[in-house]
């Protein structure tokens, strides 16, 4: 890796924790390969929509609409042609097994998913973030748009890519995180302002956002590169969660605001927030083990909160009167009627004097002589 040798580490140092004024093609060129972990791109949507003005009709004032330069290209191709050059930059400073976020909306999230595969990404998931405070339609021509897509990807289909399960099943309140984010748009005192008061940028993504992507595929200190910086939401949110970031816009106002906006972000406590040692990363433990290890015995009877029992078998596996005999898992997905279900969770072992203890206590303690007997070795 390149901080294992100094002649990169040096070129590092002058993009690390820096908001750069250039173009993020020509920047990117000088970052050294596969050194970076993760990158968030709020590239242009070129959504111009021309010289027509859009009214409020309640009031008749204008409402806001991107007619920055930065947002215009002659024609779709001058934008796919723009677009693969930045995805192809940005592959070339992702590790193998580094995170690619894109968001976009109608307007040029279908090119980029294209892009992205004809460049060899690997797509692991849509992201629908659905705005509960969207703008309206005021022409009322079409669906109200209240939501845009973000698509998150990998390098390589083999990449072994981080992704935090068990921090954003926490955020989710105990339950797996879904695929559709509600939350509001940018607004209040966290959207930037120019010296007329007016909003500094058009497009400015809210950090509750920003935190989910990178609590979601990132490590603490894991370096998050953003080619289209804007008003610095990657920036502040990366240094806000104790990871490093590398800011790209062309724009010198943007710059200048996002400069100041990330000196006076200050690190939170993640503690409360992150889960250091996902569950995958634990030492395996197999039911069979629990028996051969005798805290568990061919014959004994196992029951569900709802009081259904089961016993034992000699080959490891359940029998249930009704429901015949399978793994510890499905037999607790049969007697639900539903698809799926994670049987440690669900069954209690009954012991000789009538008490019960969870198959997962049981399964903790294995997995305790297991991790120690791997670290002894």
């Amino acid at each position: 890796m390149w901080y294992n040798c100094p002649d990169m580490a040096e070129r590092m140092n002058k993009y690390l924790n820096q908001i750069l004024l250039g173009d993020c093609i020509e920047v990117m060129r000088g970052i050294p390969d596969g050194s970076v972990d993760a990158v968030f791109a709020d590239s242009p949507y070129n959504l111009q929509l021309g010289q027509k003005t859009l009214y409020r009709p309640e009031d008749q004032t204008a409402a806001r609409a991107v007619r920055d330069n930065w947002d215009a290209f002659a024609s779709p191709a001058e934008y796919n042609e723009f677009s693969r050059k930045w995805i192809a930059e940005c592959k070339r400073v992702l590790r193998p097994d580094g995170a690619m976020w894109v968001i976009g909306t109608y307007h040029n999230i279908f090119q980029i998913g294209a892009i992205l595969q004809e460049q060899g990404f690997w797509v692991l998931n849509d992201i629908v973030w659905v705005k509960t405070n969207p703008m309206p339609n005021f022409r009322g021509t079409r669906f109200t748009n209240a939501h845009e897509t973000l698509i998150w990807a990998t390098p390589t289909k083999t990449g072994k890519y981080t992704f935090n399960y068990e921090t954003m099943k926490r955020l989710n309140g105990g339950k797996q995180m879904r695929s559709d984010w509600e939350m509001n748009i940018c607004l209040g005192e966290e959207r930037l302002k120019d010296a007329n008061g007016k909003s500094l940028h058009n497009t400015q993504k809210p950090m509750d956002l920003l935190r989910r992507v990178i609590l979601a595929s990132t490590k603490p200190g894991d370096i998050i590169l953003d080619p289209f910086v804007g008003s610095g939401t990657t920036a502040a949110v990366a240094r806000e969660l104790g990871r490093q970031f590398i800011g790209i816009d062309r724009e010198e106002s943007y710059v200048l605001a996002a400069r100041d906006r990330v000196a006076h972000i200050t690190p939170i406590d993640l503690s409360g927030i992150e889960v250091s040692n996902p569950k995958r990363d634990e030492v395996r433990v197999a039911f069979r083990e629990l028996i051969d290890g005798g805290l568990l015995y061919p014959g004994q009877t196992l029951v569900s909160p709802k009081g259904e029992r089961v016993m034992i078998t000699s080959d490891g596996n359940l029998v249930h009167s009704l429901y015949g005999k399978a793994s510890i898992h499905v037999m607790a997905a049969r007697i639900q009627h539903c698809t799926s279900y994670n049987g440690w969770d669900y069954w209690s072992a009954e012991k000789r004097d009538g008490q019960l203890v969870s198959i997962d206590e049981l399964r903790k303690y294995v997995r305790n002589i297991k991790t120690g007997m791997k670290q002894a070795a």
